[in-house]
């Protein structure tokens, strides 16, 4: 296309000056006007034909919107300035003419895809001098002028809002370029604040709309940040009010996020904070839809809030910021608001952790946590899973029986006629049995639960159960977690926010949900203070009578510990006594969950405690063990004459199981037939449990009785006296010392097998036993026995058979 136009018509030509080209930096940009005799020579220095004008409308920041144009089709028209009569001639009508070229405006420069012709070169923004918008009466020709030394560069589009988007892209390149390399070198700090202020008033008054207008001013400041890490509180504040405009309706990028978050943590009481971050970090909640593209958002956000927990009112300014993002009424209106503060909140408390979890290569692992080994140097070789079985029929094999890692939960012990075979650690097994290991069989009252459960090999490397590796029995030190002081607080204030978060009704649902796989690292459930601190949120979950919020307290799928297990009695976060426990399965059971099938799991896994707060008078307890009687759940028939007498031991069992046995005369039949010969007290029983359950019925035929894993001291020997058929005693565990010993020496002669893995127990006591003849399996792993004393029992007690001494000074 010919740019057509005689050199005489070019005096009639009028420019018009943008209001937009303000000077940067007392720049000012050049205007090629008429009678400038250094670029032009004569009228032919005027570049259109005809009556041309600049429409002021397309310059402000109001009015069209365009979006930032980062190539395009153009039609390109170069003009050289005249200074000879020849080049007057070269640059006449009639050799003008136009180029196509795609065009891409890069950071620096506008480039063409076919570098030929008028754009063989690139033309830099730091060249153009001025943009102009040109347009013509009696020619439909919309061009944007762009002047450089010694020429012109004529762009040419297809219409008016074409050139528009043209002028306004290259305009903001042109002045985003200078920014950049003015800001990049900083030497008076006052100017550089002008030129921020600048940047990004143009930035708002810019009638392009596109998400990188917001995004490059903030790239540029934060660059500008990073390298002069060495500005004063007081430079901070400035910056930070300056930019404030840019961050109300867009996310600030990761290196601002860093120069936020150490402003926070230094000056977490300026008003900047209060000021200028809260709406950003509104922002941030409202609208962020994942923090795993930018993590320092997430970490922003945390520093925010820990900024406000350190003002006067504390908790109070916090609690305030929750409600402003919840809202007045009972319904957020963000649904982004509720996943995003969880998400802060637990990543804030994992952090308060990273030292255990960072070091867990050369700190105790799971299995060592339970056991109580804080040190590396200070490792044991693991304990063993003790437990005896009837001897079978014929010989035992010589090869060992894979056991499951798990540490065991409380056995039942041996029948009165079984004898004592060797035991299983739980360290890999050896190729060869050596005779002082005895072999383990876990057993469970249920048998049809134990048939449906499988462990896996003990040489694995599997990762055991939650629960299980977190379990730590009465007798051993747990693993102290001490938190430095700063880590302490922010689990305190993030554990305060998750109780916010579960007061309202309506974020109590996705709440529970995001919480019901439980994920939190194991560091931190084994943490008290931690636990404690969730418990109310557990609680309100269990008081919720909705069935999609109650629901979450159960594991996210099978096999998988939830809150459920958690809390239950001899769990590692209960420290109440079962009283959340039971009223979580209060809530179950009185909803949807009053089935056959929930019973099957209460039984299978959480029989103890059930059993435990019913003998402790918890009506819910009770009546769930009248409904596993009345639908038959319980198989073993000692299991069933033990929930008997844990009924009747308390006047609301009692009456519970009169009326039940008037419906099903077979367990009044059942009753008469005797006392159970073997019994299993629940995990965590004290001694007036015991003194309880066995003044409740017959227990003359008791013959096998397991402690282990209880709370009961020597006191409870006084009722173990009163048990004359009682052959097998398991104490694992437990805190039965020497004077129990002494007592039990004096009247349980015929006792055979005897378990005190683990008990405070000492020379002074276990001397005692000497009288026990009948004795003829010892466990005395990880006691205070001496030598000395381990060779006079040998000698005193000949039918003494199987014998640990592990873990011992006999050992």
């Amino acid at each position: 296309m010919d740019f057509s136009g005689g050199s005489s018509e070019l005096h009639n030509n009028q420019f018009y000056p943008c209001e937009e080209n303000k000077p940067l930096l007392g720049d000012t940009m050049m205007l090629v006007t008429e009678g400038n005799n250094n670029n032009t020579s004569g009228s032919s220095g005027r570049l259109c034909a005809g009556p041309c004008r600049r429409p002021l409308h397309h310059c402000g920041g109001s009015g069209m919107r365009y979006k930032l144009l980062h190539e395009g089709d153009i039609q390109v028209c170069v003009v050289k300035h005249p200074r000879t009569f020849l080049s007057k001639i070269l640059t006449s009508k009639f050799l003008r003419r136009w180029e196509p070229h795609h065009l891409t405006l890069t950071d620096s420069s506008l480039t063409s895809a076919t570098p030929t012709g008028y754009m063989e070169t690139c033309l830099s923004y730091s060249s153009i001098e001025d943009l102009q918008l040109l347009s013509w009466d009696n020619a439909p020709k919309y061009c944007v002028q762009l002047s450089f030394p010694g020429g012109t560069v004529l762009l040419q589009a297809a219409n008016s809002y074409l050139r528009d988007q043209w002028f306004h892209s290259l305009q903001w390149k042109k002045k985003i370029y200078k920014y950049r390399k003015v800001l990049n070198n900083p030497s008076r700090w006052d100017v550089v604040l002008k030129e921020i202020r600048a940047l990004v008033d143009m930035a708002l008054t810019s009638p392009l709309q596109d998400d990188s207008i917001h995004q490059a001013p903030l790239h540029i400041i934060s660059t500008l940040l990073a390298e002069n890490s060495n500005l004063s509180a007081q430079d901070h504040e400035n910056i930070i009010v300056a930019i404030a405009p840019l961050l109300e309706n867009n996310h600030p990028p990761p290196d601002l996020c860093e120069f936020f978050c150490k402003h926070c943590r230094e000056r977490p009481r300026s008003m900047v904070v209060i000021e200028v971050f809260t709406p950003v970090v509104q922002r941030i909640l409202k609208h962020n839809m994942d923090f795993g593209k930018c993590p320092r958002l997430r970490l922003f956000t945390q520093e925010y809030i820990l900024a406000l927990n350190e003002l006067n009112a504390g908790m109070e300014v916090v609690k305030k910021f929750v409600h402003s993002m919840h809202g007045p009424t009972g319904q957020c209106p963000h649904p982004r608001v509720l996943p995003n503060l969880v998400a802060v909140c637990l990543a804030a408390i994992y952090s308060c952790y990273e030292e255990f979890i960072n070091s867990r290569d050369n700190s105790p692992s799971l299995k060592e946590i339970r056991n109580g080994c804080q040190q590396q140097n200070d490792r044991k070789p693991p304990m063993p899973l003790r437990l005896l079985r009837p001897d079978p029929p014929t010989p035992p094999p010589t090869t060992l029986l894979p056991l499951s890692t798990n540490p065991a939960p409380p056995q039942p012990p041996l029948p009165a006629n079984s004898n004592p075979i060797p035991s299983l650690p739980l360290s890999p097994p050896p190729s060869v049995v050596n005779s002082s290991e005895i072999l383990v069989e876990l057993e469970r009252n249920n048998n049809s639960a134990n048939a449906k459960r499988k462990s896996p090999p003990s040489g694995g490397d599997s990762e055991p159960n939650l629960i299980d590796c977190l379990l730590v029995s009465p007798a051993v030190n747990t693993l102290s977690i001490q938190l430095p002081a700063q880590a302490d607080r922010v689990l305190g204030c993030f554990a305060l926010i998750l109780k916010m978060l579960s007061d309202y009704d309506d974020w109590r649902p996705a709440l529970a949900s995001l919480l019901q796989p439980i994920p939190y690292p194991k560091e931190a459930l084994a943490h008290a203070k931690f636990t404690k601190e969730l418990k109310y949120v557990i609680q309100r979950f269990a008081e919720d009578p909705r069935q999609e919020v109650h629901s979450c307290l159960l594991s996210v799928r099978s096999g998988k510990d939830g809150w459920f297990q958690l809390y239950s009695p001899g769990g590692v976060a209960c420290d109440d006594d079962g009283e959340l426990f039971a009223s979580m399965v209060h809530i179950l059971m009185g909803s949807c969950y009053k089935t056959k099938k929930f019973l099957l799991s209460l039984a299978e896994n959480k029989l103890g405690p059930c059993m435990l707060l019913a003998l402790r008078g918890n009506q819910t307890m009770v009546e769930i063990l009248c409904l596993m009687l009345e639908y038959n759940i319980i198989d073993n028939k000692d299991t069933q004459l033990q929930i008997i007498s844990t009924l009747e031991s308390t006047q609301v069992g009692l009456r519970m199981y009169e009326q039940l046995c008037d419906r099903q005369r077979e367990l009044k039949e059942l009753q008469r037939k005797g006392g159970p010969t073997r019994l299993t007290l629940p995990s965590k029983s004290t001694d007036a449990d015991l003194a309880r359950l066995l003044s409740s019925g017959s227990f003359g035929n008791l013959e096998n009785l397991s402690l282990a894993f209880t709370n009961v001291t020597s006191a409870c020997a006084e009722q173990l006296i009163k048990l004359p058929s009682l052959k097998q005693l398991n104490l694992w565990s437990t805190q039965f010392g020497d004077a129990g010993l002494r007592l039990l020496s004096e009247h349980l002669v015929c006792l055979q097998v005897l378990n005190l893995c683990e008990t405070p127990v000492t020379d002074a006591g276990l001397l005692a036993l000497s009288s026990m003849k009948s004795l003829c399996s010892l466990n005395m792993n990880s006691t205070k026995l001496t030598a000395d004393t381990y060779e006079d029992l040998k000698a005193k007690l000949p039918n003494l058979k199987d014998v640990d001494v592990r873990y011992t000074e006999a050992w």
